[in-house]
């Protein structure tokens, strides 16, 4: 396991948490593996914890345990909430319903955002304000696969 200081800041946007814990197979899920085996240090807000426990228990009650108990285990780093005034900026930028996800993730010096958003976040104004990778689940492990191996 890599040293926390030489683990990558990623900061998870909900719809990962949701893919990842809905079904144990895919990109999302494999994310969340390497969050839980401290391979990458896992980055929220906790307005991604707050909107993760509405949809669970809305869309999946029969996951509310199970994904209480993972946030828990993988005890992600914990973000400041954005201000108002930083989620105002940022609704100037993306969809007001994204904007405190793009908020937080600026606020905190992360390595990548992964999202799977692909309308709303991968656009060149938001790559402008935010020039962070924003990634797909499957792209950041490419990018976390390809790294690896370059290091061996």
């Amino acid at each position: 396991m890599p040293a926390e200081a030489e683990r990558w800041r990623v900061f998870l946007d909900t719809n990962v948490f949701i893919a990842g814990l809905a079904s144990q197979t895919g990109a999302s899920a494999a994310l969340l593996d390497l969050g839980e085996a401290e391979e990458i240090l896992v980055v929220v807000s906790p307005q991604v914890l707050v909107e993760l426990d509405r949809v669970m228990e809305s869309k999946f009650p029969h996951l509310v345990d199970r994904c209480r108990d993972f946030i828990k285990n993988l005890a992600p780093f914990l973000t400041d909430d954005p201000t108002v005034a930083q989620v105002r900026e940022a609704q100037g930028i993306i969809d007001k319903d994204d904007a405190p996800i793009l908020a937080a993730a600026k606020l905190e010096s992360v390595d990548y955002l992964v999202t799977l958003d692909v309308k709303h976040f991968h656009t060149p104004k938001v790559r402008a304000f935010f020039p962070t990778p924003i990634l797909t689940p499957a792209q950041f492990l490419d990018t976390f696969r390809k790294f690896w191996e370059q290091a061996s």
